[in-house]
């Protein structure tokens, strides 16, 4: 049986060690974070939409199991990397979980210092099994990063880190290659095992080791030319989304001074069977990807003196969606004789995408945050997220509770589509609904959409 590790145990590494442990392979994750590693370890799920069963058959199965002890990657024969890679406050690229993780694998990689011990190792191996092949577990070890960066990151600054931390070289003393995650959280129509896998190796025999690697456990692999163009890859995808959003929410706002629906004109050019792709507009960019992943791109692009202005604009487009939704409960507000200032304001969804609990950069801690800048109130209901972890950008809301929907309050504002708020009758509301996903169906007398 193959034995693999998986570093990072979120939204990204769990499903994947599942899919790994489904098929046959032992997985080993790594996590910094404790409290994840004991509940892989008692299978339960700290994840909505993954099941404790799943979790806790995989462990009774002995496929799956989890530490904090990072010595244990000299167990395992590859090291799939799924850590974040967020931006700074002034929108640069934030490698130091990838680095520090390449920092705390790279001894264990071979153990340093016994390269010759090694060597001589499997060399006698070898020449015991002339007519078999050495065992896969005497193969160097392979490095996979898995988190979304930009072109340069695995054959560079990971590689250097991995090297000097290991005495060992790259394609040599260990295989390196990178393999962009695209998991979507919830997505029921594809999974881990259906999304064909992009990948990309440091050499040849790197990417041929990471092919029949992910071939275990996915129905399909898409092998390119580099570590690089694999990078390039996944910031092209999200680039595309990116930017299609961005035309969709700038047309909102067009569109509504001509008191025109622009969902309505999205649904009609979605009968268009050819040259046409419906993207919504929403009240600002969410989740690990999106909002990030783009800027990782022009970042870089300026070390080669090329400007992104096309990705830039659409960050930019996109980023002020809070402020024009803000806008419009401002309106809402102004129509019952109401200021922001001392206003109680209900916001439906903290979640970035519907009907999961993935917050990761939500907007509506955006929204939260410029509504009690003005001296509004914010209450806030998510049956996903009935209490607020501490996150990254926006710690001080860590604790807040889930409140019940009521019609108590100066207005309710949805900026997530969970289905219970499509199904919800707020027909006998008297209170102003502002709508950013056009998600109502049972619609107040007072309704504004944003």
């Amino acid at each position: 049986m193959k034995k693999i590790a998986i570093i990072g145990l979120g939204y990204v590494g769990l499903p994947l060690g599942l899919r790994f442990a489904e098929s046959g392979v032992s997985v080993l994750g790594l996590d910094v974070d404790q409290a994840k590693v004991d509940a892989i370890n008692d299978g339960r799920s700290y994840i909505r939409h993954i099941e404790s069963q799943d979790i806790a058959q995989a462990i009774s199965q002995g496929t799956l199991s989890a530490s904090t002890d990072f010595s244990r990657i000299k167990e395992v024969e590859a090291i799939l990397i799924c850590v974040p890679t967020p931006l700074s406050k002034h929108r640069e690229p934030d490698i130091s979980y990838v680095l520090k993780t390449g920092e705390a694998i790279a001894p264990h990689l071979a153990g340093k210092g016994n390269r010759e011990e090694r060597m001589k190792d499997n060399e006698s191996l070898a020449d015991r099994t002339k007519e078999n092949p050495p065992s896969p577990i005497c193969q160097p070890k392979l490095v996979v990063l898995e988190s979304t960066t930009y072109p340069g990151t695995t054959d560079t600054d990971l590689r250097a880190i991995l090297e000097e931390g290991s005495d060992l070289k790259a394609g040599e003393g260990f295989h390196l290659a990178f393999s962009p995650e695209r998991e979507d959280p919830g997505r029921k129509d594809h999974s881990v095992r259906t999304i064909p896998k992009v990948m990309g190796g440091y050499t040849p025999e790197c990417l041929k080791r990471c092919k029949e690697l992910y071939s275990l456990a996915l129905d399909a692999v898409h092998p390119v030319g580099s570590c690089r163009i694999a990078e390039a890859t996944k910031l092209t995808e999200n680039i595309f989304r990116s930017v299609n959003i961005a035309l969709v929410n700038e047309l909102k706002t067009v569109f509504h001074k001509m008191d025109i629906d622009v969902w309505d004109v999205i649904d009609a050019a979605a009968t268009k069977p050819f040259g046409f792709m419906p993207f919504y507009p929403g009240p600002g960019l969410g989740g690990h990807c999106i909002p990030i992943d783009p800027f990782y791109l022009t970042w870089k692009a300026r070390e080669y003196d090329q400007h992104t202005r096309f990705i830039e604009l659409a960050g930019e487009i996109n980023t002020a969606m809070p402020d024009y939704v803000v806008s419009r409960v401002t309106e809402a507000l102004n129509d019952e004789e109401k200021s922001v200032k001392g206003a109680k304001i209900l916001l439906l969804g903290m979640a970035y995408k519907p009907n999961v609990d993935d917050d990761r950069e939500s907007p509506s801690y955006a929204l939260t945050k410029k509504l009690e800048d003005k001296g509004a109130t914010v209450s806030y209901h998510d049956p996903y997220v009935p209490v607020i972890k501490k996150t990254r950008e926006h710690p001080e809301y860590a604790g807040r509770k889930s409140v019940e929907i009521t019609d108590a309050y100066d207005c309710i504002l949805i900026a997530t589509h969970h289905n219970e708020y499509r199904n919800f009758d707020f027909s006998t509301f008297t209170c102003p609904v502002i709508d950013t996903r056009n998600c109502v169906k049972k619609r107040p007398k007072k309704y504004y959409k944003a």
